[in-house]
């Protein structure tokens, strides 16, 4: 099929759903959604297809097959999320993302899209990462946790997030939980002192605190004293 158009309309969507279902791996539907843990219809279609599908289609005129919100199979997603990552136009970027954020179920549909902060845009981006994080929908919470990487290594906003994250000492859900966890390991990989004093004084729930000291003591990037270290931070 040619992805590459200059405009997509609906026989075009039409067309191309049809064109996913040729790629489909019914063997693999099952253990593809043990991974996701997603509702969604699923073709278990390969990744690097995926990828190479939406990379065509970003040659053209994507923002018409944005426009068509193909929201049947899970794979939709992971292309849609791929291509709103695209978008250069904060405001335009926002309002795809927003919309985007409300209807997934899963974290790869969360986890698939970047974020171009620059130095024009930070503070644009915090604040929609602070609005995100306020949903009572977890996949929206993710993804504005997602966002705050972004923010690791910029001093004038770590503080903020440390104080943001101790506002999730109640947090439940075990996907928010998570990257909760991947986001203070990563913070003490690369702020390790301030991310110490946050451990200190911190409020996060004993599940998002264990799990962040288990991802430290498993990466390569933390000395073997630091993985001793976080054990005293362990909570039963």
């Amino acid at each position: 099929m040619n992805l590459i158009k200059d405009s997509w309309n609906s026989l075009d969507g039409a067309i191309f759903q049809n064109y996913l279902k040729s790629l489909a791996r019914p063997e693999k539907v099952e253990w593809t959604r043990k991974i996701l843990n997603t509702k969604m219809p699923l073709l278990a279609i390969m990744s690097p297809e995926i990828k190479k599908i939406s990379k065509e289609i970003s040659k053209g005129n994507f923002m018409s097959f944005l426009d068509l919100w193909l929201w049947e199979y899970y794979e939709n997603t992971a292309i849609l999320g791929t291509l709103i990552s695209k978008i250069k136009d904060f405001e335009v970027y926002k309002k795809y993302l927003v919309k985007y954020a409300e209807l997934v179920d899963n974290w790869a549909s969360c986890d698939v899209l970047t974020f171009n902060v620059n130095s024009k845009n930070e503070a644009k981006f915090f604040n929609l990462a602070k609005n995100l994080i306020k949903s009572e929908k977890p996949f929206v919470r993710r993804i504005g946790i997602d966002i705050f990487f972004k923010f690791i290594e910029k001093d004038n906003f770590l503080n903020e997030i440390f104080d943001i994250l101790n506002d999730f000492e109640a947090e439940k859900e075990y996907y928010v939980n998570m990257c909760i966890a991947w986001l203070v390991a990563e913070c003490f990989v690369k702020r390790r002192e301030e991310t110490l004093e946050f451990l200190k004084a911190g409020k996060l729930n004993s599940f998002a605190i264990n799990r962040a000291i288990q991802k430290c003591r498993d990466s390569f990037r933390v000395s073997k004293e630091d993985k001793e270290m976080l054990l005293s931070f362990k909570r039963n």
